[in-house]
């Protein structure tokens, strides 16, 4: 299909595509898909469809200028003219610019994922994107009645319970008055990048507003796609995590190991752990692997916070839970040997370990009659008057208030500090 570019100027670049369908796409880049070569926003999936596209594509992080795309429209009246059917199509910044400019463009159908209505500080509580306004580039850039064609069918995609965004949608609709929305609960500012499929993408341009069509096909999308559960688990973390324990038991999940970095798997069983029992099945469903022990030891060290000390197989982190998640969880949670001063160990099927870390924070168990790496120094566990303290070289450990522990430098403070119940 050919490609060329018809305008260009220091913010934006636009490429025309030509297909063979009765549709002309305006197709939006945003903060992640700006200009590169002829590059289109969605090109694939655009392609597949044999549409005609016209990509304008941001070179700046600067929300499409209102001068740029004025001055780009004697490039592209001319085949602008041609076609009847006229749909936009963007997400974030791209879905303020096809909002925005469609009666500039004269849109039939407008498709915004998770929009901006401006970036203006003085018009918006959301300071995310606040470094990119320039007065210079943005006076009176919010998105208004006057931007907007009433006959034309306005699509709009958010979670609703992700505050930033819902502040825009609100903002939005205003303008708008009629506006069809479908929610994306729990997905954030990421509901593009969830919802990114082809056959998809061609209903939102061609399939005739059916609330309930549109949600099912939704779903379709969101059961195939492993960035929808990430996104999903990651915003479910600490805030609702019964709708987590949902998730993993209504779905049939095979994540690969490598599916969740470290910092995740940890926040993620960390959760599970102090919920609810955690089960093995829930571990291989998330691709979290752990050598199981027949049995545990059941000493007991008590942090300022009245929560135990334990090692977690899981995340293989010195960590602290309450009593009764530590019940619940015992085959994953194993609570420290307390001894007098000595070498911090825990015991495994018998077997008696070290505690051991190098300076990148990571910590390994060491069978205790084995030899230490180079790059490894033993944990200590001091026994005081009053209290125990554990240490790696010059720090002590700490326990915060949600059980996370991590090492800090001194003096001694009432977290660093630990007592046998």
């Amino acid at each position: 299909m050919d490609k060329q570019i018809i305008f260009e100027d220091e913010q934006i670049r636009v490429i025309f595509l030509q297909g063979n369908s009765k549709e002309l796409i305006f197709s939006f880049g945003d903060l992640i898909t700006r200009a590169k070569g002829l590059s289109i926003n969605a090109e694939k999936s655009l392609v597949k469809y044999e549409y005609n596209v016209i990509g304008i594509m941001p070179k700046q992080k600067s929300w499409f200028p209102s001068s740029s795309m004025h001055n780009m429209m004697d490039a592209v009246q001319p085949i602008l003219a041609q076609f009847e059917q006229v749909i936009g199509y963007g997400g974030s910044m791209g879905g303020y610019a096809a909002i925005k400019y469609s009666k500039l463009l004269k849109m039939n159908r407008i498709i915004a994922f998770v929009p901006q209505y401006s970036i203006d500080p003085q018009q918006v509580e959301d300071r995310r994107y606040a470094e990119f306004f320039d007065v210079a580039l943005h006076r009176d850039m919010q998105i208004t009645a006057d931007d907007i064609l009433p006959d034309s069918e306005y699509i709009m995609v958010y979670d609703p319970y992700y505050a930033e965004d819902r502040e825009h949608y609100l903002k939005i609709k205003a303008q708008l008055g009629c506006v069809h929305t479908l929610h994306l609960p729990f997905t954030g500012h990421d509901a593009l990048s969830v919802l990114a499929s082809s056959s998809l993408l061609n209903d939102f341009i061609r399939h005739p507003w059916d609330k309930n069509y549109f949600y099912q096909e939704m779903r379709r999308v969101k059961k195939n796609s492993k960035f929808y559960y990430r996104t999903v688990v990651r915003n479910l973390l600490g805030r609702h995590s019964a709708a987590l324990g949902r998730i993993l038991r209504s779905n049939n999940l095979q994540l690969d190991d490598q599916y969740f970095d470290a910092n995740l798997k940890q926040m993620i069983t960390r959760i599970m752990l102090s919920k609810r029992q955690v089960t093995e099945q829930d571990l291989q469903k998330l691709g979290i692997k752990v050598n199981l022990p027949v049995d545990t030891a059941r000493a007991q060290l008590q942090d300022h916070y009245g929560n135990f000390l334990v090692f977690n197989l899981i995340s293989h982190k010195i960590e602290s839970y309450p009593q009764d998640a530590i019940q619940l969880n015992h085959k994953y949670l194993i609570p420290l040997l307390t001894k007098a001063t000595c070498i911090l160990k825990v015991e495994l099927n018998g077997e008696r370990y070290m505690v051991a870390m190098n300076d990148r924070n990571v910590m390994k168990l060491i069978k205790e009659d084995d030899a230490l790496s180079s790059d490894l120094s033993p944990i200590i566990l001091k026994k005081y008057s009053d209290d125990y303290v554990i240490s790696y070289k010059q720090q002590n450990l700490s326990s915060d208030d949600l059980g996370l522990c991590y090492f800090v430098d001194s003096p001694l403070q009432d977290q660093e500090k630990f007592k046998i119940v």
